[in-house]
């Protein structure tokens, strides 16, 4: 049974330390900061959440001294000089973000709180990708130094009730504690919600349902392994503790602000006879009207874009049903249809990259940089919930949900209790 509860969040404080509203402050996540818009970042302000989360590397740096270790020493300072504050009462924080997608306006409305670790997919959290390990161990280093939950996990859950979602409303048409565009334009903002009443009624929505991982699974799965060493380290006994918590972004899957983004591929190395191969299982067109590949595949399942240079691309579209003997849910995915399929089936393909840019793909293929680039239409939120509710998993890089979290909204810092 999912545990939602408030927490006493770490705020910066903007009074002192901004000029605008917070915009200055916070950054992207850290695994979509290239090494050049940390410099931008560490320009903004001495106080950029990025020298926490994401801090430089330096020649100098050893087991003593290193991004870590100084992303602690910001913590603590920040936290001694006021200028990070930590909120008086438990709260939950209104998280809502306005941004355009193909020339439409959209609103992604949610809050921030503090789920409960579970073992994942044996109780009400589901993850729904297999991750890599290398940035599971630089947030679990950051995490181990720092005994904080720097970044949110970005999660949905789906309610009928919407009780949840008429608070944060009502919340959202006060003035905003923190209001800043992220790099795309879109408009951050965060309100605290520390009425006792409207804190109860959130808990109470939340309590038992499915909490679906939409993006963060390394680091859900970071706090799990911290967990059991801090478990394995104090003991079993006594109450909840801090590390038994992890910071969630959690929306309604039934609201209308999410937007899944595809991620394409790249492929080093293609057999010379890849169409032959891909015929018996695949329609091929060949598209000779330009490179408007997206249009052209949207809408339609388990139809794929194909470049491999030249003039023109193939459109794929799929004659079968799903994969055989694999489950349903995760079988009739394109994105599961590429890789088990095409990739290790058909064409053995081994080396493969992920470029979200129709652009940066078409100019690889170009350049010689990659064999082929594959295009696909991104993957459904239906989608998601039916392979995470069957403890399924995709393919790593199958969802990109859009926009993504600021961070430095509100830090989650380990205290001595849990208040509930």
């Amino acid at each position: 049974m999912a545990e939602v509860v408030p927490f006493k969040g770490v705020l910066y404080n903007i009074p002192q330390v901004s000029k605008s509203k917070g915009e200055e402050l916070l950054a992207p996540p850290y695994d979509i900061i290239t090494s050049e818009y940390r410099e931008v970042l560490y320009q903004k302000s001495p106080y950029n959440i990025v020298r926490i989360d994401f801090g430089r590397e330096l020649p100098a740096d050893d087991d003593g001294q290193n991004r870590y270790t100084r992303a602690k020493g910001f913590l603590d300072e920040w936290m001694r000089e006021r200028t990070l504050l930590r909120s008086e009462i438990p709260s939950f924080y209104s998280y809502e973000i306005a941004y355009r997608i193909d020339n439409t306006a959209r609103k992604l409305q949610g809050f921030l709180g503090l789920v409960r670790l579970e073992e994942l997919g044996k109780g009400s959290i589901h993850p729904h990708e297999y991750t890599h390990s290398k940035p599971k161990k630089d947030r679990l280093n950051l995490m181990r130094i720092c005994r904080a939950n720097i970044s949110p996990i970005f999660s949905l859950y789906r309610s009928t009730e919407g009780k949840a979602a008429a608070i944060l409303a009502a919340t959202n048409d006060s003035t905003p504690y923190i209001e800043a565009a992220d790099p795309d334009g879109a408009v951050h903002r965060l309100w605290e919600v520390n009425d006792p009443e409207a804190v109860a009624a959130i808990s109470q929505e939340l309590r038992g349902k499915a909490v679906f991982i939409a993006d963060g699974h390394h680091r859900y799965e970071t706090a799990l392994e911290y967990q059991r060493e801090m478990r394995a380290k104090e003991g079993q006994g006594g109450g909840p503790r801090p590390y038994d918590y992890v910071l969630m972004f959690l929306a309604d899957m039934a609201g209308e602000g999410l937007t899944i983004l595809p991620t394409h591929r790249l492929v080093e190395e293609m057999p010379p006879d890849a169409l032959d191969l891909l015929s018996h299982d695949f329609k091929i067109e060949e598209m000779r009207t330009g490179f408007d590949i997206l249009p052209a595949i949207a809408g339609r399942r388990d139809v794929y874009g194909l470049y491999t240079g030249g003039d023109i691309w193939y459109r794929l579209s799929y004659k079968g049903e799903g994969i055989h003997g694999m489950p349903a849910a995760l079988g009739d995915l394109d994105v599961t249809i590429l890789h088990d399929l095409i990739f290790k089936q058909l064409l053995d393909v081994e080396r493969v990259s992920y470029e979200m840019d129709v652009a940066r793909c078409l100019q690889a293929v170009r350049a010689g940089a990659s064999a082929a680039a594959f295009f696909l239409n991104p993957t459904r939120v239906g989608d998601v919930e039916k392979v995470a509710l069957a403890s399924l998993r995709m393919p790593p890089k199958s969802t990109y949900f859009y926009p993504k979290l600021m961070t430095g909204m509100v830090l989650h810092i380990f205290n001595s209790t849990i208040t509930l």
